[in-house]
């Protein structure tokens, strides 16, 4: 099986991103990064791609008058590297329909909380304030719904008593960097496809909640 072409999309630290490196490189996933693309310059992301000798490209959206002109150039780039899946690792950008189009069941994106709880921002905080007793982080497949894709697997967290949204980051991150290259793993594998409405791992329906790794 011919190793998967993989170009992640980052904003800033990369820490998914050092988690998919970390695993591409000790032989757990079946793939190849070809690039890794930041909508912002001078990220820590960008030096852990540099380090691992990983083609790195810097597309400001701050040089472009609209988000489809640069969700267009974006493509451009991206079809440049003839990736067989695009991984987004803290990509802070909302993509436009014609983008999620083009590579729809071949991206996928890591969103820290249980979802369809908390879409968007500010997600640990906001499961504080509803004190719920469990927190978490989901690993979808990107559709037109913003963090509103078929869920493929989630990890659960404790919320604790005297947790802040800094502290309950912090054990969320560690799920993050097990369960995302997890995913990349069964995807290079070809054992994970996504369907109209539901992931599809091991030729078995996923539930809505996906498969749950703890």
């Amino acid at each position: 099986m011919k190793p998967t072409r993989i170009v992640v999309l980052i904003s800033g630290s990369g820490s998914n991103l050092q988690a998919i490196i970390d695993a591409v490189q000790a032989g757990d996933v079946n793939g190849q990064i070809c690039a890794v693309i930041s909508n912002r310059p001078n990220v820590l992301g960008l030096e852990r791609a540099k380090k691992a000798s990983i083609d790195t490209l810097v597309l400001d959206h701050k040089e472009f008058d609209s988000r489809d002109a640069y969700d267009a150039a974006l493509m451009d780039k991206i079809d440049s590297f003839a990736p067989d899946l695009v991984v987004l690792a803290g990509f802070m950008r909302i993509l436009t329909p014609s983008l999620v189009q083009k590579y729809l069941g071949k991206m996928l994106n890591i969103h820290p909380s249980l979802l369809p709880k908390y879409q968007g921002l500010n997600t640990h905080q906001r499961a504080i304030d509803a004190k719920d007793e469990v927190h978490g982080v989901s690993v979808h497949f990107v559709t037109e719904e913003l963090d509103g894709g078929p869920v493929i697997v989630q990890a659960k967290v404790p919320v604790l008593s005297n947790d802040t949204a800094q502290t309950l980051a912090l054990r969320v991150h560690e799920q993050e960097h097990i369960i995302y290259p997890l995913v990349v793993k069964w995807f290079s594998e070809q054992r994970l496809t996504m369907e109209a409405h539901y992931a599809v791992l091991d030729d078995q329906k996923l539930p809505p909640e996906g498969a749950h790794y703890n």
